[in-house]
């Protein structure tokens, strides 16, 4: 699994961040999409490495501003009640 992180410029509110997830759902395969206008990114992990080029597109369309995308290798975190010390 690949987690990208995409720094968007734009975001003002709730609904520009429903606004940008919409626009990524629609243009790549993908497992989940959050965004934060309070940070400026939107994170998107998926199964496979996404097209990054698709999802600026998308987000450009939408009228925001994509500054940057980084896609790293992703492991979900494993939950356990007796693993902390």
């Amino acid at each position: 699994m690949y987690k990208t992180v995409v720094k968007v410029d734009g975001m003002m509110c709730g609904m520009c961040e429903s606004h940008v997830n919409e626009a990524v759902r629609k243009a790549v395969p993908l497992k989940k999409v959050t965004s934060s206008h309070g940070k400026g990114i939107t994170e998107i992990i998926s199964e496979d490495k996404i097209d990054e080029d698709a999802v600026k597109k998308a987000i450009d369309d939408t009228g925001y501003k994509v500054l940057s995308i980084e896609t790293q290798p992703y492991e979900k975190k494993k939950f356990s009640l007796f693993g902390r010390k």
